[in-house]
């Protein structure tokens, strides 16, 4: 049976983010918006999003333009990223029976 994906991370700038986080102990904004080559704005909106969902944490050090913006992800984050990797195999599963 085929388990319903994460809504949350069935978004491509999402789960773009998630995969990044995944490798690395954190990263600053600046460095999500290279290597994911989205508009500042809509990965502020996406980080907003993945961050009331528990599955990051933002964390901005200083103030005015020099101020930098570190996320992490939660063990909530890497818990959901597993179910969305165990239920995107019952989908390859599903499509060899």
């Amino acid at each position: 049976m085929m388990q319903e994906l994460d809504p949350l991370l069935h978004s491509q700038l999402r789960l773009a983010v998630m995969s990044i986080l995944l490798g690395v102990e954190q990263a600053d904004f600046v460095y999500l918006k290279e290597k994911t080559e989205s508009t500042a704005g809509n990965l502020s909106v996406q980080l907003e999003k993945l961050a009331a969902a528990g599955y990051i944490s933002k964390e901005t050090d200083g103030s005015g333009a020099k101020a930098r913006t570190i996320c992490r992800m939660t063990d909530t984050g890497r818990a959901a990223m597993q179910a969305y990797v165990d239920a995107l195999k019952t989908y390859f599963t599903g499509l060899n029976q």
